[in-house]
């Protein structure tokens, strides 16, 4: 049996020293697989042009005719050296510097191939590379990757490299791809595409080289998400909530408002998941205040009527505390039993509390990353809820999975990502969505204004908290560090204090503990403090229905969802709202980040403008996500290729053939080494 690509270690591609394979194991590559795959991520065009169609400033390679005697000047160890060439009928000079080898070879009437920087007003070249076609020409003519290199590996040995591993290994490239789908969408073959990407011929070659291995790319990874799921589902191993529709609507209406469609829409859906006998994996995606947290206590109502236990993580204290006090407010009447669980709980109460979970005493906890400690245990987890959920990274959340026998799980986000790219990216989960906000609530009105409107910001701030209402300053943003972020804050508020004397003005930062910023936050919340001077730490969750202004300082280092869910911290009592961005951006981005947020208060529509502006990478924040890396593919401008890719992986897993034909063998291969069969490795 012959080795596969995978098993064939990179030391056997001619050319690759010792010491070179420790440099390439620098950049993940240790197999010819590895290497074969290592694109790209331009190409220097190296074909001939004509000085009649170059423009000044062109990169250009020509050919040209030596015609005067070449010139060499030294500088120390430095040199430049001129040249009067003829190319068609234009006589031009070329310089070269630190090249005075050269001078000899530059005899009259020889023909050269050029390749530099053209200046149109001088009628003159900058040489970076040439050739002389009468030693058996090289490149010119053709496009040459390039590739991202470093340490001691350097761009030409690369190319020579991947020629010479094209050369011994190239026939062995196998096919991946079904026939059904060569032949739906023409594809060129594989090894030809992998080929073309290496070494096109022409601009149009390389791209179809492209597009069949982007393809690619997104189509492995919808059919490892979309087997996952089949998988899941035929597993039949879930929590089977037996709660019935007359209990549910009890619940439902005791609740203080009644349901906007949207959310009877995603009750259903839920309840549908919870009933049934596979695992729900679904994401609640909703804008700041569209009521996600109603529906998180209905499951949790749902789990304890059926003799589970819920859980619910979030991601700080003030907002664990915050969603225990509603949760008993909901849950009281019913009585059921709902418990704290953060790192500020210790000693005998901590063990106390551990105790009565263990034995079924608390129906429902919740808490920080606290839960996921190992001394935690339940009687009879049932349902795991986990609110913004992109602050958790993937392992976090799963080993809260793993508290109970297959848990239900129901996955929450105010960091609107548009329908479509969430179906697609977390194409393992269901998800919902929740687009219209409940009746009564009062759109928050948006300003952009320069710092030196300051003054009027302040007597603004002035009018809202003589009239009682509470206002929210945050301070900017500095990347760097949090200590200057907390010096910042501490600059800011003793300014607020001088300014207001008449006003209590609070100070929130990352470095206070939690008893002190819960105890900032009770007086905010019982409107003790007028004015809240803090960082970023208000941003998560925090509801004080009786603050209408959010001033944010220096908005344009703020990314667009982290400003809208600032925002999304006003506008939830009855009076009107307002956001004012103080902010002079330099940059285009941030002057249209500033636009945006004037715009629109609709999360859905900021974070669609966000994706355009900044690319999914950042948006998803990829490093936290658990969103794959593609070598090739992006997930925002290869949109429309990734939907194709999820259609035909999710028709594919659901044919019987796809399991047992032996023309799918390579694809089960790669889902087994995948290890997408192996219980919870995908989560």
């Amino acid at each position: 049996m012959s080795l596969s690509l995978d098993q064939i270690s990179i030391r056997q591609v001619r050319g690759v020293s010792a010491l070179k394979e420790g440099e390439l194991h620098a950049f993940g590559i240790f197999t010819v697989k590895d290497l074969l795959e290592y694109y790209p991520f331009r190409y220097e065009d190296y074909r001939l042009r004509s000085l009649s169609e170059v423009k000044d400033g062109d990169k250009i390679t020509i050919q040209a005719k030596v015609m005067g005697v070449p010139v060499l000047q030294r500088y120390g160890k430095k040199s430049r050296l001129t040249c009067k060439m003829m190319a068609e009928d234009w006589m031009f000079t070329a310089t070269w510097f630190n090249r005075h080898f050269l001078k000899e070879q530059l005899a009259s009437g020889r023909e050269i191939v050029l390749v530099g920087k053209w200046d149109q007003r001088r009628m003159q070249m900058t040489v970076s590379e040439s050739e002389f076609p009468d030693q058996g020409a090289w490149r010119s003519g053709t496009l040459q990757p390039v590739y991202s290199v470093g340490g001691k590996i350097t761009q030409s040995w690369m190319r020579k490299t991947m020629g010479q591993a094209l050369v011994q290994y190239g026939e062995m490239i196998p096919e991946i791809l079904p026939q059904s789908i060569m032949q739906k969408y023409h594809f060129m073959p594989r090894k030809q595409a992998i080929m073309t990407i290496h070494q096109p011929q022409d601009t149009r070659e390389g791209q179809q080289g492209r597009e069949r291995m982007v393809y690619e790319e997104l189509f492995l990874f919808q059919l490892k998400m979309q087997a996952y799921r089949a998988l899941n589902r035929s597993r039949m191993d879930g929590v089977v909530h037996t709660v019935d529709n007359k209990t549910m609507r009890e619940f439902v209406r005791s609740l203080p408002f009644e349901l906007t469609d949207a959310q009877k829409r995603v009750e259903l859906e839920i309840l549908q998941d919870m009933r049934s006998p596979y695992c729900m994996n679904r994401l609640l995606q909703g804008d700041v205040g569209s009521g996600k947290t109603v529906l998180a206590a209905i499951a949790l109502y749902g789990a304890v009527r059926s003799g589970y236990q819920g859980a619910l993580m979030v991601p700080t204290e003030i907002l664990a505390e915050q969603h225990m006090r509603s949760l008993q407010k909901l849950f009281e009447p019913f009585g059921i039993s709902v418990a704290l669980l953060t790192g500020s709980v210790n000693g005998r109460k901590r063990k106390d509390l551990l105790a009565s979970l263990q034995m079924g005493m608390i129906d429902i906890v919740v808490g920080t990353h606290a839960l996921i400690q190992e001394d935690v245990f339940f009687r009879q987890l049932g349902l795991v809820v986990t609110d913004e959920q992109h602050r958790f990274g993937v392992n976090q959340r799963s080993v809260l999975r793993r508290k109970g026998y297959n848990p239900d799980v129901l996955t929450m986000t105010a960091t609107p990502i548009p329908r479509t790219l969430a179906i697609t990216a977390f194409g393992d989960m269901d998800v919902s969505t929740l687009s219209e906000r409940p009746k009564g609530r009062i759109p928050i009105t948006t300003y952009w204004v320069k710092h030196d409107m300051m003054e009027r910001v302040l007597g603004f701030i002035s009018k809202e908290i003589d009239q009682g209402r509470q206002a929210y300053l945050i301070c900017p943003l500095i990347e760097e560090s949090e200590k200057l972020d907390v010096q910042n804050a501490i600059d800011l508020h003793i300014q607020m204090q001088q300014a207001f004397p008449h006003y209590r003005v609070g100070l929130l930062h990352g470095r206070m503990t939690p008893a002190e910023k819960e105890e900032v936050m009770r007086a905010f919340n019982e409107n003790e403090v007028q004015l809240l001077v803090s960082t970023t730490v208000v941003e998560v969750g925090v509801d004080v229905p009786n603050a209408t202004l959010m001033i944010i300082m220096d908005a344009d280092r703020f990314g667009l969802s982290q400003l809208h869910q600032l925002r999304g911290r006003v506008g939830r009592g009855e009076h009107a709202s307002y956001c004012i961005l103080i902010a002079d951006p330099k940059s285009e981005v941030g002057q249209e980040r500033m636009n945006v947020m004037t715009e629109t208060d609709d999360g859905f529509e900021v974070s669609r403008r966000d994706l355009d502006l900044r690319g999914p990478g950042d948006f998803f924040g990829t490093k936290q996500s658990g969103l794959p890396e593609f070598r090739l593919a992006d997930m925002v401008s290869d949109f429309a290729v990734l939907e194709k890719a999820r259609d035909d992986a999710s028709q594919l897993v659901g044919d019987s053939s796809f399991w047992t034909s032996p023309s799918f063998d390579g694809l089960r291969d790669y889902l087994q080494k995948e290890q997408i069969f192996q219980g919870d490795l995908v989560d």
